[in-house]
């Protein structure tokens, strides 16, 4: 692979010039409000793990 091909690919890529990538059935606010509650599960749990402070 050459680098004037890679860089063709990647050019191809970042302007959008492939298929779409996002799945119909995904919501993104019910993906992101999933994202957000285990990101605060996960705080959660390394505040309950911390209790020497």
């Amino acid at each position: 692979m050459s680098l004037t091909s890679t860089a063709h690919q990647l050019a191809t890529l970042a302007s959008g010039g492939g298929e779409g990538g996002n799945h119909e059935s995904l919501n993104p606010y019910l993906v992101g409000a999933g994202a957000f509650l285990a990101l605060m599960f996960l705080l959660w749990v390394t505040t309950r793990f911390n209790r020497d402070r």
